[in-house]
């Protein structure tokens, strides 16, 4: 065997046994838990699992508070124009508020996301209006080509957003295991 091969193996070997034993501590670095002095604030206040709010924000913005979408959604939790207004008026934040501030955006987000459940219930449906809209989930759930029981989606016409749901709940699901907290239904 020439050195190069030994070297490669070598490398293999040391690179396993470090994903063996740091595996946790290296998912945590795809799967951080960044601004969490607003997610655990606004998380706690209107009652989310913190962990479906990193999750939301990985797949929104992949952490980065500057993010503008190609449809001008802003910030970290991706917030649409329509919504910063609606969040304006009904938490009384006055119009000059700075959407793409972390502690803002996030607390945006966590009330819209409230919100969300509050018409819901469920989490996937959550997940499902965040993206799709909370009207075109109410359509969906009303039409029996997606819907058999008016509760539950089982198509999401919209390929975006059965895309995003799909993201967000693998997110979801590596957040909890990582950090051993279970979430909401």
């Amino acid at each position: 065997m020439s050195k190069k091969s030994i070297l490669i193996i070598s490398v293999i070997i040391i690179l396993g046994g470090a994903i063996y034993f740091e595996g946790g501590r290296i998912s945590k670095l795809f799967f951080p838990k960044k601004y969490s002095v607003y997610v655990q604030k606004y998380s706690e206040e209107y009652n989310l699992d913190e962990n479906l709010v990193y999750s939301i924000i990985k797949a929104e913005s992949k952490f980065k508070e500057k993010a503008l979408s190609r449809r001008g959604a802003k910030g970290l939790m991706q917030i649409a124009d329509i919504t910063r207004d609606w969040a304006i008026e009904e938490l009384e934040l006055g119009d000059d508020i700075d959407i793409y501030d972390p502690e803002t955006n996030i607390r945006v987000g966590c009330w819209y996301l409230n919100t969300l459940y509050k018409e819901f219930g469920k989490t996937d449906l959550v997940i499902a209006a965040y993206n799709g809209g909370s009207g075109n989930v109410k359509k969906w759930l009303s039409d029996e080509e997606y819907s058999k029981d008016g509760e539950s989606l089982y198509v999401i016409p919209f390929s975006e957003t059965d895309k995003y749901v799909t993201k967000v709940k693998k997110n979801y699901e590596q957040y909890k295991r990582l950090y051993s907290k279970e979430g909401r239904k």
